[in-house]
């Protein structure tokens, strides 16, 4: 596998005394034993195959996981995948709370990530939704009012549209919502998706 070894963002994230860090770096070599390359994005290690992402290591609060990009294309015969949020239509994950987990189902990873590759080789794409979520009202205000706005939300790709239609419509009152709206327009104008660096 071709590493990073020399990005100081991969090293601190498996030499840092977070939770999950055995069970991270169980992960990790793993991935090492694949033609995948590591790279850093979305403050997380990611796994690619010829530039195309391929999974990706995640530390959350209650467990560790390993993030399939294109899970959903993928044959789960054994019923470990699991979408990471109700509007997720193509990252699968597999979650960890502890490394006999991992060591548990190592051939089984293994074998994922192998045909996780192989979808990429073919070059087989997730059929997305086309039903877009519904825009609230005050970021419709916003838009109107905000030439400059409106051509950088048009701008953006529709996966960050999106990204950004829920998280501002998730908000119960009018006013969090033209908070959250004001808070993200600078990466909005900037051309950033809500979870871009």
């Amino acid at each position: 596998m071709a590493m990073s070894e020399s990005d100081t963002r991969i090293k601190a994230y498996f030499s840092e005394p977070k939770p999950w860090r055995a069970e991270l770096a169980t992960l990790r070599a793993i991935l090492r034993d694949t033609p995948l390359t590591e790279e850093f994005k979305w403050r997380s290690p990611c796994y690619c195959f010829e530039n195309a992402n391929i999974v990706t290591l995640w530390r959350l609060k209650d467990c560790c996981a390993l993030g399939f990009f294109k899970g959903v294309l993928l044959e789960d015969r054994e019923g470990i995948l699991i979408a990471p949020g109700e509007n997720s239509q193509s990252m699968r994950k597999v979650e960890f709370t502890g490394l006999a987990e991992i060591t548990g189902l190592e051939t089984v990873l293994k074998d994922y990530i192998g045909e996780a590759i192989e979808l990429e080789k073919a070059g087989l794409k997730v059929s997305f939704s086309k039903h877009a979520p519904e825009f609230p009202g005050e970021l419709i205000d916003r838009l109107d009012e905000d030439p400059e706005f409106r051509t950088a939300f048009e701008a953006l790709t529709p996966g960050r549209q999106r990204g950004y239609v829920l998280h501002f419509s998730q908000a119960k009152q009018s006013a969090t919502r033209i908070s959250r709206i004001a808070k993200c327009a600078p990466r909005i104008l900037e051309g950033k998706g809500l979870h871009d660096r």
